[in-house]
């Protein structure tokens, strides 16, 4: 697949997941809940132990059922290894050129973190492939509406802080997608599914600013 084909695949069901666990068994029983819940998407950050080798697995299991990515890439060296291990795309919670470039060097999509509107029209310049606001605890989605109207161009992926209630409403807003982690993964494998159900629906529903006549 081509870049912007993982890009679109990763982002089509307007939220990715995060798994970030204490250790590789946690971290790919939680990835095994989501995606049997009917998550498509998801990122095994960098800072759960033996998270390459988790990553290596699941793309082993799901094949191409599944966009399995890599999150919290702080480096270069870091995206090179994700990338062996069979990420198909990157996250970071920070802007670095070399893992832009790592990633693309590979064909793989990155995404990196921005927090301003000067630090995103640096990260498209830079080539980023979509933008994760981190965190979007501290912004809300009448901020992004306002950046949005200046820079329609950006891609942008709030997360940190986002809740399954609220998700809708940074999508309305014109988020391209949210990242989600423990609000999605909390609970048994039946209430994660029931909450994951209910999220896709409401994501699905949702509709963008730009899109409602009369804009």
């Amino acid at each position: 697949m081509y870049r912007w084909e993982i890009t679109r695949a990763a982002l089509e069901q307007r939220v990715f997941a995060i798994v970030r666990a204490q250790n590789y068994e946690k971290a790919t029983a939680l990835a095994d809940t989501l995606l049997a819940a009917g998550i498509t998407s998801l990122e095994i950050s960098l800072t759960t132990p033996y998270a390459l080798e988790a990553i290596s697995t699941l793309r082993r299991e799901t094949g191409d059922d599944s966009v399995i990515g890599a999150g919290t890439v702080l480096d270069g060296a870091s995206a090179r290894l994700a990338v062996d291990a069979g990420a198909r795309f990157l996250v970071s919670p920070s802007l670095d050129a070399e893992v832009i470039r790592t990633g693309h060097r590979y064909g793989i999509p990155v995404f990196p973190g921005v927090a301003s509107p000067t630090e995103m029209v640096h990260a498209l310049e830079l080539g980023a492939d979509a933008l994760k606001l981190f965190p979007a605890s501290g912004h809300s989605p009448g901020w992004l509406r306002d950046v949005r109207a200046a820079l329609p161009q950006a891609p942008v992926l709030p997360t940190g802080g986002i809740s399954v209630e609220a998700a809708p409403e940074w999508i309305a807003a014109g988020a391209a997608a949210c990242g989600m982690g423990s609000a999605l993964t909390e609970g048994d494998r039946e209430t994660v599914a029931k909450r994951v159900t209910e999220l896709l629906q409401s994501l699905e529903d949702a509709v963008p600013t730009e899109d409602r006549p009369g804009h």
